[in-house]
């Protein structure tokens, strides 16, 4: 069993950025993929961005790619999402997600999710 906690989120102006972490229990954590997804008030959860276990592969949605950055150590459990540039657009709530033997686009391919952290990006 692997619990995720999210941390990071808050309020932020246009351009600005922030970054959130996603913190793992479990002796497992590197041998999953993890991935950021979202969620903005009346829409689906969508895919934001994906490291595979090692770290050597990473994959990002079309509207974030060249402003977030996805990494992960797997000394301290921890996957983070550093977000520049931000737009209001990227207001959502923020999940993590893992338990994949590979990257997944889909949100079923996910065994364990975090709670969520808010983003609000003001213009």
């Amino acid at each position: 069993q692997v619990q995720l906690v999210e941390s990071g989120g808050g309020l932020v102006q246009a351009g600005g950025s922030l970054r959130l972490s996603c913190a793992a229990s479990g002796r497992t954590f590197s041998s999953y993929a993890m991935a950021w997804f979202r969620q903005a008030p009346g829409k689906e959860r969508e895919f934001v961005a994906g490291v595979s276990w090692s770290g050597g592969s990473t994959y990002y949605t079309d509207s974030v790619k060249g402003r977030f950055t996805i990494s992960r150590d797997n000394a301290k459990n921890t996957v983070y999402l550093q977000m520049n540039s931000l737009k209001p657009e990227d207001t959502a709530v923020y999940y993590c997600a893992g338990g994949g033997g590979h990257v997944y686009y889909e949100q079923m391919r996910y065994n364990y999710w975090g709670q969520g952290t808010q983003v609000t990006v003001s213009s």
